[in-house]
C-alpha cells in the first residue's frame, strides 16, 4: 500500500536495529499510533514444546497499567484450536468482523478490552508468535488497518526471531558457565588459567626461557622426568605466542598403536583401509593455526619419524590413502623424559629429526632439585584437594612440610599431588595425614607378646646389586596403603582410591603378591 510505504520502511529499519524485541516494539508502536487508532501493541511468543503463550513485547500508548497476565498455559484442546488457526495463516479480529475465530479468545490476554487485530508471526503453518493490535477506546479498525497488519507481520517475525536467538545464546552461555564451574570444582581450581607454582623460585630459569621462545615460531623440545609439568610448560608457550587464539592439541605418541600412528597424526581418506568408513582429519590438520604438543616423542617408530620430518621441513602432509598434499601451519612442541641424544647414538631416533625438534630445548628440573617449591606446591594441592573433595581447606603444618621436603619424589609433582590428595582424604577435613599418605606412619609401641599388633615390616628382598626387586617394592607399597586404610579396599577412603587403581585390579594384584587384606583389618575385642 502506497500510503504506508514510508511507515513500513521505518518499521523495517527499527526491527533490524535492535536485538531485543522489547526495544524495537516500543519505537514501532509510537510510529503506528500516528497512523492507526491503537492503545496497545503486544507480541506473544508461542512455545509449542511447553504449550505456553508468553508476552515478550507490550507497549501501552495510553496511561493504562500493564497487563497482569504475561503467560498463558495451553490446555490440550486450546493447543489444538491454536494449531488450526495457525494453519490458516490469516488475519483475525475481535469486534472487527462478525465471525471471530475461537482461537482469539486464547491468544488475547485477559483484561484486554475493545477491538483486536491478530496475525501469526513466523513460518506459515507453525508460527512462533502472534502480533496483537488493540484499538483505542471508542475507536474501530478498518479494512486498511488489517492490510497494514498483514504487512507488519514479516518485520515483527524477524524481530521475534532475533530475540529468540538472543535468549538461546544467553541460555547456552549460562549452561557453559555452569559446566565451567563444575569442571573447575572437579579439577580443584578457581580459574582455567594454569597456575605455575615456583615461577619465581625453582622454575625461574625455565620461565625465562619460556618467555624468550614463546613469541617466536621455533620448535621447542621440553625435557624432564615424568611428572615435572612438561604439558604445563607447553601450554605456557602456546598462550604466550601469537597462536594463542588457535587450538592447542596434545598427542601422547607412546599411547598410539604403531599400526594407527599415520592415521592418527596425518589422517586418512575414506576407504583407505578396512574400517575407514569416512575421511578423518589427523592431529596436524586439527592443530592448523595453533600448537601441537608431541608428548613422549621418543616413542615414535622410525617410519613415523621420517614422515614427521617432512612436515617440520615444509609443512606438507598426505593423508593415508590420499593423493593430494595438504599444507598445515602448526607449531611443534615436543616433550620427552628420555635421553634422545643417546637414542640417536644408538640408532633408535633419527639424527635429522633430533636437530629439527631440538632447536630450543627447555630442561625441567625434578622436584628433588627444587625443594624450596615443596611447601608452596603442597599448599596449592591442599587447597585443590579441599575443593575437589568438598572438605574444609587445611594447610600443611611445618612438620608436614619438613616430612615432604625430606622425600626424594621419584614421581615429582604428580606424585606430590597424589600424596596430598591421600592426606586430605585420610584427614577427613580436620588435618592432612601426610605421614600416612607417604607410608611412613609409625605404629604405637606395643608389648612383645601383643599378637594383635603387627611387628616391624621385614626388609625387602634384594637382587644381586642390593636393589629391592620390583615385586617386593609393589608388595610393600600395597601393604602400606592397606595399613593406612585399615584394610579397606573400596570406597572414597579405600586403598584402591589411594593407589588410583580399580578395586578388582587391586584384589587380583594382591592375590598374585600373596597379600592377605584381612590381617590389616582392626580386630574386634
Amino acid at each position: 500500500m502506497e500510503q504506508f510505504k514510508s511507515l513500513l520502511l521505518e518499521v523495517w529499519r527499527e526491527a533490524c536495529r535492535h536485538i531485543e524485541i522489547g526495544q524495537s516494539t516500543e519505537t514501532i508502536a509510537a510510529m503506528l499510533a500516528r497512523h492507526i487508532p491503537i492503545r496497545q501493541l503486544l507480541v506473544r511468543r508461542i512455545d509449542w514444546d511447553r504449550s505456553t503463550l508468553e508476552t515478550v513485547g507490550i507497549v501501552l500508548t495510553s496511561s493504562e497499567q500493564p497487563l497482569a497476565e504475561a503467560r498463558t498455559e495451553l490446555a490440550p484442546d486450546q493447543r489444538a484450536v491454536l494449531e488450526q488457526w495457525c494453519r490458516k495463516g490469516t488475519i483475525g479480529g475481535r469486534g472487527f468482523d462478525q465471525e471471530a475465530d475461537p482461537a482469539l479468545a486464547i491468544l488475547i490476554p485477559g483484561g484486554v478490552q475493545g477491538e483486536v487485530l491478530a496475525g501469526p508471526l513466523g513460518e506459515a503453518g507453525r508460527p512462533v508468535g502472534v502480533l496483537l493490535l488493540v484499538a483505542a477506546a471508542g475507536k474501530t479498525f478498518e479494512a486498511r488497518h488489517a492490510e497494514l497488519l498483514k504487512l507488519l507481520l514479516e518485520p515483527f517475525s524477524i524481530a521475534l526471531d532475533n530475540d529468540l536467538r538472543l535468549r538461546e545464546m544467553a541460555a547456552l552461555q549460562e549452561a557453559a558457565e555452569a559446566d565451567k564451574r563444575s569442571l573447575l570444582t572437579r579439577l580443584g581450581r578457581k580459574a582455567l588459567a594454569d597456575t605455575v607454582v615456583g615461577a619465581e623460585t625453582g622454575l625461574r630459569a625455565v620461565m625465562d626461557r619460556v618467555e624468550l621462545v614463546a613469541r617466536s615460531d621455533l620448535p621447542v623440545l621440553i625435557v624432564g622426568e615424568t611428572g615435572t609439568g612438561k604439558e604445563l610448560v607447553a601450554r605456557l608457550i602456546h598462550n604466550g605466542s601469537p597462536r594463542r587464539s588457535g587450538p592447542f592439541i596434545r598427542v601422547n605418541c607412546g599411547a598410539i598403536p604403531s599400526d594407527l600412528i599415520d592415521s592418527q597424526l596425518f589422517g586418512h581418506e575414506k576407504g583407505a583401509f578396512t574400517g575407514a568408513i569416512e575421511t578423518r582429519h589427523g592431529w596436524f590438520e586439527r592443530a592448523d593455526g595453533g600448537t601441537l604438543l608431541l608428548d613422549e616423542i621418543g616413542e615414535l617408530p622410525l617410519a613415523a619419524q621420517v614422515r614427521l620430518l617432512r612436515i617440520l621441513q615444509d609443512g606438507w602432509l598426505e593423508r593415508v590413502g590420499g593423493h593430494s598434499p595438504i599444507h598445515v601451519d602448526v607449531r611443534i612442541v615436543a616433550s620427552t623424559h628420555r635421553d634422545l641424544a643417546a637414542m640417536v647414538a644408538e640408532g633408535r631416533f633419527r639424527e635429522d629429526l633430533w636437530y629439527r625438534i631440538a632447536v630450543f630445548p627447555i630442561i625441567l628440573p625434578p622436584l628433588r632439585e627444587r625443594r624450596e617449591d615443596v611447601a608452596p606446591l603442597a599448599a596449592h594441592f591442599a587447597e585443590r584437594a579441599a575443593t575437589r573433595f568438598g572438605l574444609p581447606a587445611v594447610m600443611p603444618t611445618p612438620e608436614d612440610v619438613a616430612l615432604l621436603a625430606s622425600y626424594s619424589w621419584p614421581g615429582n609433582i604428580r606424585e606430590l599431588a597424589a600424596v596430598i590428595d591421600r592426606a586430605a582424604i585420610l584427614g577427613n577435613g580436620s588435618r592432612l595425614e601426610v605421614s600416612k599418605a607417604l607410608g611412613v606412619a609409625t605404629m604405637p609401641p606395643v608389648a612383645p607378646d601383643d599378637s594383635d599388633k603387627r611387628k616391624e615390616a621385614p626388609a625387602l628382598p634384594t637382587g644381586a646389586a642390593g636393589i629391592a626387586t620390583l615385586e617386593a617394592v609393589v608388595k610393600r607399597h600395597v601393604e602400606t596403603a592397606l595399613e593406612a586404610t585399615r584394610g579397606r579396599i573400596e570406597g572414597p577412603f579405600g586403598a584402591a582410591r589411594l593407589l588410583d587403581i580399580n578395586p578388582h585390579t587391586l584384589r587380583a594384584r594382591m592375590r598374585k603378591l600373596g597379600i592377605d587384606w584381612a590381617r590389616f583389618r582392626p580386630r574386634k575385642e
